[in-house]
């Protein structure tokens, strides 16, 4: 979960820096990738953990 939050941190922070400052539009797009691999890792992770319950 620390690391998931982390990721949104960096995600926010470089896409904060890569819109404010012009000509760093590369870090607007690295802090959007992060965000959506961040999500991505964030949801695998949590249809592995449901889908492990036994049904009784």
């Amino acid at each position: 979960m620390a690391l998931f939050l982390f990721l949104v941190i960096v995600a926010i922070v470089l896409g904060l820096i890569g819109w404010v400052v012009h000509g760093l539009g590369y870090l607007l797009i690295i802090g959007v990738v992060v965000l959506v691999v961040d999500i991505v890792l964030g949801a695998v992770r949590l249809v592995r953990r449901s889908g492990r319950r036994q049904i009784r």
